[in-house]
């Protein structure tokens, strides 16, 4: 038996919304146990995308100006996004658009390890679908950064592995109706 089939995603947590006039954000906080220049390899390094992010990239995040072509996987048609780097601060901070989502990721020192923030746009009825996705995502980065790597777990792939509970938990938490659930006002708003 491999890590991959072993691999089951814990509740839903660590995740909020925000609202500013039309736009919504997706704010994502994960504590790891490795230091903010290995897990600023793994955003920023192709090869290392390529294991755990939604995405391939062909070419390196990690410098300003950069423009790299990132393009979803396993998703029904693949979306094909031409990305600039805005800020590229090792360790500590990465900014980029990806298709027609601002993304930044937050590296700090903690202890030993690093929390790891990830604001997203995001549209309103795709936020307990992103954070069941991105949740997924950054459990496969945690994997590989441990050298216990389970390969990316992207698009319809991710229903094998805990996504609808993760979706559920999320639309519950932020108070989004889902298929099965009657309209709820929204938190954070």
């Amino acid at each position: 038996m491999t890590y991959r089939d072993q691999y089951t995603p814990g509740p839903a947590n660590g995740a909020e919304i925000r609202k500013d006039g039309e736009k919504w954000t997706l704010i994502l906080v994960r504590e790891l146990r490795h230091s903010p220049k290995k897990v600023w390899q793994a955003l920023t390094d192709p090869a290392q995308l390529r294991e755990w992010a939604p995405f391939k990239a062909d070419g390196s995040l990690g410098k300003v100006g950069a423009t790299v072509k990132l393009t979803t996987v396993r998703a029904p048609t693949a979306n094909v996004a031409e990305s600039t780097v805005t800020r590229a601060d090792a360790p500590k901070v990465l900014e980029y658009n990806w298709s027609d989502h601002d993304m930044r990721w937050q590296l700090e020192a903690l202890g030993g390890g690093t929390r790891l923030t990830l604001w997203t746009s995001i549209g309103r009825p795709c936020i307990a679908m992103g954070a069941a996705g991105w949740h997924i995502c950054l459990d496969v980065l945690d994997h590989l950064l441990s050298g216990t790597p389970i390969g990316r777990i992207a698009g319809p792939e991710a229903m094998k592995f805990g996504w609808k509970r993760l979706h559920a938990e999320y639309a519950k938490q932020f108070g989004i109706e889902t298929p099965n659930q009657p309209p709820q006002a929204p938190q954070n708003s």
